[in-house]
């Protein structure tokens, strides 16, 4: 009895010591695939040429504010970005997911330094505001860029998935995006025959904006009629005078005012909003005038705040 239960302890750990051995194994050739997948180089081509990335990026430097929501909506959040155009320093919608994130300068003035001592392994930005600074950027890091920043954020957000590495994410996002477009387009139904409007205000100017801008795009996505002073394939009719303020009629009339802190752009959207020949549009005398946020219908121009206007456009067509 004692000879059989001897050898039953021995086969056992035996047994054990065999389990034991080969999990170490299935261990190492786990990490060793990791360490693989970390280590796969891809090239990504951008307006500055070509770049070769090692691994995915962990730590993402960000040089554009529509960048900035790229990154997040795909659920990357960088070591570094420049601050946003409003905001001390961020956003407010995006403020929460940037609490821990190091300010690298604005768009158009890089504090190359900072950029520099946050190590990163891949840096993002754009032709139109860095071109000058590439080559002291892809000194630091891989560095991908955008051509420039337009109306609609999709070119570029597909741009900066592929440097990710994280193109099947951005695929989704996208996916999601172009849904929720469908399904409000249904819910609108009859309303996208009403002429929207969209004027803003800065200091000491005055814009009517077109289709080619950030929130043209997205009424022209959701299929919305445009006055036809507005119905234009380009960006936006800046330094408008009072003289033209009937090219802002519509039946609803959508104003947003880029405020830097002085007070002059709210001071001068006040002025306008209640000038006599303003106050005579068909949009004003129905009561169709509604104040919006810069930042999500202009100046963050990322598809954070592409949903947070499709939310507003809910709110005014379909909720009140």
């Amino acid at each position: 009895m004692k000879v059989r239960s001897l050898l039953t302890l021995l086969l056992i750990a035996s047994l054990l010591f065999l389990a034991a051995c080969g999990n170490k194994e299935e261990e190492k050739e786990s990490s060793a695939s990791k360490d693989d997948k970390k280590e796969e180089t891809y090239t990504v081509e951008h307006a500055m040429g070509k770049t070769e990335i090692k691994g995915t990026p962990e730590k993402v430097v960000i040089l554009t504010n529509e960048g900035t929501e790229a990154l997040l909506a795909m659920g990357v959040t960088p070591v570094g970005a420049v601050q946003s155009w409003t905001g001390d320093p961020w956003y407010d919608h995006i403020a929460d997911d940037m609490k821990d994130v190091e300010v690298v300068g604005t768009e158009s003035e890089l504090n190359i330094e900072a950029i520099a001592k946050l190590q990163p392994d891949l840096i993002i930005g754009t032709k139109l505001r860095q071109e000058e600074q590439y080559n002291q950027l892809k000194e630091i890091a891989p560095t991908v860029m955008s051509e420039t920043l337009k109306g609609n954020w999709k070119e570029n957000f597909e741009l900066y998935a592929k440097a990710l590495n994280k193109e099947e994410k951005g695929k989704e996002v996208l996916a999601e995006y172009d849904q929720r477009i469908e399904d409000l387009k249904g819910k609108l139904g009859d309303k996208l025959n009403q002429e929207v409007s969209m004027v803003r205000f800065l200091a000491g100017d005055v814009r009517i904006y077109h289709k080619d801008s950030f929130s043209g795009v997205i009424l022209d996505q959701l299929g919305f009629a445009r006055p036809a002073e507005q119905d234009k394939d380009d960006f936006a009719e800046k330094g408008v005078t009072k003289e033209r303020i009937p090219a802002m009629d519509g039946d609803v009339l959508f104003y947003f005012t880029y405020e830097t802190g002085d007070g002059e752009a709210n001071k001068l959207a006040e002025e306008w909003i209640n000038d006599p020949l303003f106050k005579n549009l068909e949009a004003a005398k129905a009561g169709k005038v509604y104040e919006v946020s810069d930042a999500i219908w202009n100046t963050a121009g990322g598809v954070i705040a592409a949903n947070e206007m499709l939310d507003d456009i809910e709110k005014f067509f379909l909720e009140q």
